[in-house]
C-alpha cells in the first residue's frame, strides 16, 4: 500500500505541476486581446466556483458558514486570487510567459522570511543563502539580453509587479499554516474563497469597464480563459490535497516541475525562446528553491490528513 500511495503522490505532483505549467501560456493568450485584469479575475473565480460547487453537490459536503469561515475566505480571496491575479495578468501582458514561470516559482523563497517573522520557522544559514541565490537569479531577468521587452527601468518595473503574485501566495500559505482553515477541507475553502473573490471584483470590473460579456462569439482568448480557470482551480485543489496527504516537505517539490513545465509549454505553444542569461536565472532560482526548502526527510503521509490538521489548527 505504501508503494502504491507513493506512486499516486508522485502522479498527483506531476499532474498539478503540468496543470500550472500549462496555465502560463493560456494566461498569456487570455490577455492577448486586451482584456482587463478585473474582468479576467471575475470569470476565473466564477468558473472555478461553478466547478467546485458541482463537486460539493456530488460530495454532499457544503461548507459551514460562520465568522471564522468568512474571515478565512476573505483573506484567501485577497491573497490567493484578487491581488496576485491582478499583478499576474498585468505583468504577463508585458513579459514572456516562461519568465513569469520563473517569477511565480519564488513562492518558497518569499514564504521563508515570512515564516520566520511569524515564528513558524527558525533561521538557517543554508536557507538564507538560498534567498540570496534566488534573488540573484531574479535580478538577472532585468538585465539587457534576458529576452524581456525593453530593458533597465521598464523591465524592472514589470518584474516588480510580477513579484507581487508570489509574495501574496507566500502570505496565503503562512496564514493557513498559522491560523488553519476554520475546519474546512480544501474544496470547501476554495469554493468559498472563489465566490468571495468573484463578489469582490465584479463591482471593480463594472466600474472600470473591464467586465467581459459572455454573450459573444468565443475566440482564442475566451477559450484560453475558460481552460485556464478550470485547470488552475483543479491544480490548486490537487496541491492542497497533496500537502495534506503527503506532507508539505514533499509537496513543495512541485515548484521545480511547475517552472520547468511552464517554460516548456511556453516554448511549444507560444514559440518563446530565451537568451542564455534567462536560462542562468532559471538555474539560480531553482537552486535557491532547493536551498530554501526544508531538508527534513519524512515518509509520505506521516502528517495527519488535512481535515484533522486544519481542525486542530483552527
Amino acid at each position: 500500500m505504501q508503494a502504491r500511495f507513493r506512486l499516486a503522490a508522485f502522479g498527483a505532483m506531476i499532474a498539478v505541476a503540468l496543470g500550472w505549467g500549462l496555465s502560463m501560456p493560456l494566461s498569456k493568450i487570455a490577455v492577448s486581446t486586451g482584456y482587463g485584469h478585473f474582468g479576467l479575475i471575475f470569470w476565473q473565480s466564477l468558473i472555478g466556483a461553478a466547478l467546485l460547487a458541482a463537486i460539493a453537490l456530488g460530495r454532499r459536503k457544503p461548507p459551514s458558514v460562520g465568522p471564522a469561515q468568512w474571515r478565512t475566505w476573505i483573506v484567501l480571496a485577497l491573497t490567493g486570487s484578487v491581488i496576485p491575479s491582478a499583478a499576474f495578468y498585468s505583468a504577463i501582458a508585458h513579459l514572456p510567459a516562461g519568465v513569469m514561470s520563473i517569477v511565480i516559482s519564488l513562492v518558497p523563497m518569499m514564504a521563508f522570511p515570512l515564516a520566520m517573522a511569524l515564528g513558524l520557522e527558525g533561521f538557517a544559514m543554508r536557507r538564507f543563502l538560498g534567498l540570496l541565490v534566488g534573488l540573484g537569479g531574479t535580478l538577472l531577468l532585468i538585465l539587457p539580453g534576458a529576452s524581456l521587452p525593453g530593458a533597465g527601468a521598464g523591465a524592472l518595473g514589470w518584474i516588480a509587479i510580477a513579484m507581487i503574485a508570489p509574495c501574496c501566495y507566500a502570505i496565503e500559505g503562512n496564514y493557513v499554516a498559522r491560523f488553519g482553515t476554520a475546519g474546512m477541507d480544501p474544496f470547501q475553502v476554495m469554493l468559498g474563497a472563489s465566490l468571495t473573490g468573484a463578489a469582490m471584483v465584479l463591482p471593480l470590473a463594472l466600474a472600470t469597464g473591464q467586465f467581459i460579456s459572455p454573450l459573444r462569439v468565443f475566440g482564442a482568448a475566451d477559450w484560453a480563459l475558460v481552460g485556464y480557470s478550470l485547470i488552475s482551480i483543479m491544480a490548486y485543489s490537487g496541491y492542497v490535497w497533496l500537502v495534506g496527504a503527503a506532507g508539505a516537505v514533499f509537496a513543495v517539490q512541485v515548484s521545480y516541475l511547475v517552472t520547468a513545465f511552464g517554460i516548456l509549454a511556453s516554448m511549444i505553444f507560444l514559440g518563446e525562446r530565451y537568451a542564455a542569461v534567462t536560462w542562468l536565472a532559471f538555474v539560480l532560482v531553482i537552486s535557491g528553491i532547493f536551498l530554501v526548502q526544508p531538508r527534513r526527510q519524512s515518509r509520505l503521509a506521516e502528517e495527519p490528513p488535512i481535515d484533522e490538521s486544519v481542525s486542530r489548527a483552527s
